[in-house]
């Protein structure tokens, strides 16, 4: 079962992405779960889990501090489960691929 919320940031490109996640990680009690690139890597949606406050927190310090400014970012807490069935099915994507000796791209 989850940790109570999720925090989304949305950036453009995947190095600005990578930069929001350590910022988020750093920043508060979350742990990064899965991303999303879409449009050859231009928008890549970053999503961490925890508690309601950490995630909020994680979230405000990646906005602020960010190499890139957010397109979009949201925290969802108590999520309904279909959300969950979506992030968990996205993160078992990027789990296949770290996994794959011979992974496409």
């Amino acid at each position: 079962m989850m940790d109570g919320s999720y925090g989304l940031i949305e950036v453009s490109g995947v190095v600005a992405a990578t930069d929001a996640v350590d910022i988020m990680c750093k920043t508060a009690d979350v742990r990064f779960v899965t991303w999303e690139r879409k449009l050859g890597g231009r928008l890549v949606t970053v999503i961490v889990q925890g508690n309601v406050s950490a995630v909020t927190e994680a979230v405000a310090a990646a906005r602020a501090g960010a190499i890139k400014k957010p397109v979009s970012w949201g925290v969802l807490a108590n999520p309904h489960n279909e959300v969950v069935r979506l992030i968990e099915k996205s993160a078992s994507r990027l789990v296949h691929l770290h996994n794959d000796s011979n992974p496409i791209y």
